[in-house]
């Protein structure tokens, strides 16, 4: 999760479904703090529990409070494609809010944090962490894409990761209500999970303007260049509104998160914009909200000289 995450949980209605997170993210990126953080809100925490005992969990009667599973590849039958089909598999339950929550962490801040603890890297126990964290990385990729709730904790202290995750999932018997906000490219496929997508490759395109181009749509001057298009000011206001009217039924209707893709050619300019925008306008309104950038993510982490003859 990039961005900040704000305001209150919202009470779940009487007749919520069973609510569950599963926790899961590299080796030292906050698992054992996030969990500790459900309990103290009131979550049941079930630590590395095996995949396939986890839909017994609600066999016959239900916990009655929500439930927070930490998983990782510390499990004992833990793969990437095991969580993915047990992800669908619950999912597929009607009773169950299932949500996938992964922390997220720089590898570098990863490596510090194991040599400051003299730990051993699961992945790596005769060898330095580096390399460990970066198969665990690689593994869990696709988890990442994949997850419902994305938080970073590279510059959050334990007490920072606790106050977004009650600011997220709120306190027993409650449920938050959370909006995440993704750019993304076409050429590289709708993001999973995405709830209400968006194309914005019709507005003026900074990828055209070479003093724009190696810029991104955080940038004043892309936004400006964005915003001048005709078609701008009436297609954001209709898109802000639509979001807006659509919020609070999805609220009341008990879901605890609705994922928003503004999509463009390379995820560059303008979709970034327009969520940028998006997200400022819905946190002005109170909603607790947070931004991906999957295209700025993707060069962050693996910086390529961009294609040539695609716009953004």
């Amino acid at each position: 999760m990039t961005g900040a995450t704000s305001q209150a949980a919202t009470p779940a209605p009487a007749t919520a479904a069973q609510r569950l997170v599963l926790v899961t993210g590299p080796s030292g990126a906050g698992r054992t703090t996030a969990i500790a953080a459900l309990a103290d809100l009131g979550w049941e925490p079930i630590d590395n529990l095996p995949l396939t005992f986890v839909p017994r969990l609600f066999e016959g009667q239900p916990p009655g409070r929500p439930v927070a599973l930490g998983l990782d590849v510390r499990n004992r039958d833990f793969s990437v494609a095991g969580l993915v089909a047990l992800c669908d598999r619950l999912r597929a339950d009607p009773g169950l809010a299932v949500d996938l929550l992964y922390l997220d962490c720089r590898p570098e801040v990863l490596v510090n944090r194991y040599a400051e603890t003299r730990r051993r890297h699961p992945l790596s126990p005769a060898e330095p962490a580096a390399a460990g964290v970066a198969r665990e990385l690689d593994l869990l990729r696709p988890l990442r894409e994949a997850a419902d709730v994305l938080v970073d904790t590279t510059e959050l202290s334990p007490h920072d990761l606790r106050g977004a995750l009650e600011r997220l999932f709120g306190a027993a018997g409650a449920a938050a209500f959370a909006v995440s906000v993704h750019s993304f490219a076409f050429k590289r496929g709708v993001p999973p999970g995405i709830d209400l997508m968006f194309d914005c490759r019709f507005l003026r395109n900074p990828y055209w303007d070479a003093g724009l181009r190696p810029l991104d749509g955080r940038s004043p001057a892309v936004a400006a260049h964005v915003a001048a298009d005709p078609l701008y000011a009436e297609f954001f206001d209709r898109l802000a509104g639509l979001v807006e009217l659509v919020l609070p039924a999805q609220r009341a209707a008990g879901r605890p998160h609705l994922a928003i893709g503004l999509g463009c050619t390379g995820g560059q300019h303008r979709s970034v914009t327009v969520a940028e925008n998006l997200a400022r306008r819905l946190a002005d309104g109170g909603w607790p909200v947070s931004i991906r950038h999957r295209e700025l993510e993707r060069r962050a982490e693996s910086p390529a000289p961009p294609s040539r003859g695609e716009g953004s």
